[in-house]
């Protein structure tokens, strides 16, 4: 239940414990009952949350994990065991730079010889949808990784993350309030239409930590997160937790487009959520909640998790 200093513990590398998924990793394997010396990189080691953790005696390294940057960066990933890697298209929205660092994360790893290389990849969406949906360049650029790493030789884990619970809150362009107080919850899809959601902070660990400890998995395994639910359902039970009224309503895609108000981000955001008419995964089997160590949320057990007044802010 703590992180351990003994040398003969493996050292775990994690990329971003300041965000979602690599604090989720951290606090997953500093719940174990299995020693792990942690080593977390961030950018900024004077964040809180990066001070929390070294509170808890995990390491934390600055460190700018470009590709202009990898001297610094294998400096980081020295003496790993096991590392975790993530990148965040969010920070530059540019298909190539993902795709470039994903890949020198992948090269770091190998030529240090970690010995499980766990990566938070996606499916690639044009692929799925015959190269009708080709704008979303982030779930593109993270396969291109995957097939990169896959073909790298390097001990793979792949770990997929679900759609964030949290996302449902933060998309203005979705979940509009009306002059009467209600809200509307407008995507260009049905209501029918299901994602595997996850409450990523609290939950996506479990899934790299069973990558590392379950015998079941291991290098060579692709683990895909998250619980099976639909647009409907997820506004339905959101209606019911907050007791606000909120009706699902169906947009065409350029009236979704007009919504987000974003000329050139709303076609990408389209096309992410037409292809969520795909089944979950392009139909892979989700990981069984048997493999974890404990039971995931479900939307229902993030919304009780969260005040109401939280989500509506």
């Amino acid at each position: 239940m703590t992180v351990s200093q003994d040398p003969s513990a493996p050292l775990v590398v994690l990329v971003g414990i300041t965000g979602l998924q690599g604090g989720s990793v951290a606090r997953a394997l500093i719940s174990s009952d299995k020693p792990y010396r942690l080593r977390g990189l961030t950018r900024d080691a004077s964040k809180p949350a990066a001070q929390a953790f070294a509170a808890q005696g995990v390491e934390i390294v600055s460190v700018s994990l470009t590709v202009d940057n990898a001297v610094n960066v294998r400096k980081a990933f020295e003496g790993a065991d096991i590392a975790f890697v993530v990148t965040n298209f969010n920070e530059h929205m540019d298909k190539q730079r993902e795709i470039s660092e994903g890949k020198m994360l992948v090269d770091t790893a190998k030529a240090l010889g970690v010995k499980h290389l766990i990566w938070s990849g996606l499916e690639s969406l044009s692929t799925l949808s015959g190269g009708k949906y080709s704008r979303v360049g982030f779930f593109d650029a993270k396969s291109e990784v995957t097939e990169y790493a896959k073909s790298s030789g390097v001990p793979l884990s792949v770990v997929e993350a679900g759609y964030y619970a949290t996302n449902i809150f933060e998309a203005p362009y979705a979940l509009k309030k009306q002059p009467d107080g209600s809200y509307v919850f407008g995507l260009p899809i049905p209501a029918t239409t299901q994602i595997p959601i996850i409450d990523v902070a609290h939950d996506y660990g479990l899934y790299v930590r069973a990558t590392i400890e379950n015998p079941a998995l291991g290098p060579g395994s692709e683990v895909l997160s998250g619980k099976p639910i639909s647009f409907g359902d997820i506004v339905a039970k959101l209606s019911e937790v907050s007791g606000k009224k909120i009706t699902y309503l169906e947009l065409d895609r350029e009236a979704f487009i007009e919504a987000t108000g974003m000329s050139d981000y709303g076609p990408m955001l389209s096309d992410m959520f037409e292809a969520f008419g795909f089944p979950d995964y392009g139909g892979k089997e989700i990981a069984s909640e048997s493999l974890l160590a404990r039971k995931p949320r479900s939307w229902a057990d993030f919304l009780t998790a969260t005040p109401a007044h939280d989500l509506f802010q």
